[in-house]
């Protein structure tokens, strides 16, 4: 428990000293929420599906969070590189306390991030139908994160090169987001679309979102949380697998 806590905090330290990382981090989020959110609304707005600032602000929190737990991963590779991941695998601790720690660290930074890009919505003009709503958005932000943290550090336990960790990344993330229905509503896609998107897991988070920030969903609330939890205890297990499996 101790080590999970010491690379829980090294984590979360690292990412409060990156000024520039989360600075960087929220460019993204808010080019889209501002740019998409009133530069289509107009157009949303006539199709008659209402506010589209309101309907693409639950998306966009959960953009910024995948993409900063995801690639939380590059962290495993750098350490590699310095030498720092080999002094703490020789640590007497087990190295799935190491992973799950920096998994902890790396899902409690995006959720963070996810939380400031949710108050710079909340400035914009973001507005949830309740507090209790948020609260609980908190939690799905948190599940979201640690999903998303896990699968970036099972990746970058297979690789030893950033240059590769960023291609399959970006590979990887952009059709995750783009297919989740952040910034379109899944009701009348085409069947095609809508099959690839339920094999994905963020569509479920951004369903959740939705759900509780402004009181519509695509799918039941209950297979929302529900995927989310098995497929973070899927990927939990696969990354301790994996990580445990590392070569220094």
């Amino acid at each position: 428990m101790q080590a999970i806590y010491i690379m829980w905090f090294r984590e979360v330290k690292r990412f409060i000293r990156s000024k520039s990382r989360i600075a960087g981090a929220l460019g993204q989020p808010v080019l889209f929420l501002i740019a998409l959110g009133y530069g289509l609304g107009p157009v949303f707005a006539k199709a008659g599906q209402g506010d589209y600032f309101q309907f693409i602000a639950p998306g966009i929190i959960g953009m910024s969070i995948i993409f900063t737990a995801i690639f939380n991963g590059m962290q495993v590779i750098w350490d590699r590189q310095f030498g720092f991941l080999k002094e703490t695998m020789v640590a007497p601790v087990s190295r799935l306390s190491i992973m799950f720690g920096r998994t902890l660290g790396g899902a409690t930074a995006s959720g963070t991030q996810g939380i400031l890009v949710l108050l710079i919505a909340v400035i914009a003009g973001f507005r949830p139908v309740s507090l209790f709503g948020v609260l609980l958005s908190l939690v799905v932000m948190f599940l979201i994160a640690l999903l998303f943290s896990s699968l970036g550090i099972m990746v970058a336990s297979q690789l030893k090169d950033m240059q590769g960790f960023q291609l399959i990344m970006n590979f990887l993330v952009m059709p995750l987001f783009f297919l989740s229905g952040a910034l379109f509503p899944l009701n009348n896609i085409p069947p095609a679309l809508l099959l690839v998107a339920r094999f994905d897991p963020l569509t479920y988070g951004v369903d959740a979102l939705r759900y509780f920030f402004i009181g519509s969903a695509t799918f039941p609330i209950a297979l929302d949380i529900g995927v989310l939890v098995a497929v973070t205890t899927i990927f939990l297990m696969l990354g301790s697998y994996f990580f445990s499996r590392i070569e220094v």
